[in-house]
């Protein structure tokens, strides 16, 4: 059991040996680059883009107001009118009465 885990822990210091160890260098990856450089085309993209607005308004145009339309309706009124409630007391309520 002794020597199992023992050549467990060797072949694990081999592979964590074997590892390409980590580089210090004076500028980035290349995935690093191509994202940096597509941000940069998509900031200066938009930009340009910004620009060109194509946007006018054009001269004014008048337009005459529509002509008023008059409905003939029933003629409303407000009146007071007092209730009673079911406990006798009373109130009195402005009550919309159309004629």
């Amino acid at each position: 059991m002794r020597g199992f885990l023992l050549g467990g822990v060797m072949a694990g210091a081999l592979v964590l040996g074997a590892a390409p160890a980590a580089q210090a260098r004076d500028g980035i990856g290349a995935g690093g680059a191509a994202a940096l450089g597509v941000l940069g085309g998509l900031a200066v993209g938009g930009a340009i883009a910004a620009a060109n607005d194509p946007y006018y308004p054009g001269k004014p145009v008048y337009r005459a107001p529509p002509t008023p339309v008059y409905v003939e309706g029933p003629i409303c009124h407000f009146e007071r009118r007092e209730t009673v409630d079911p406990y006798g007391d009373i109130y009195v309520r402005r009550v919309r009465v159309c004629e």
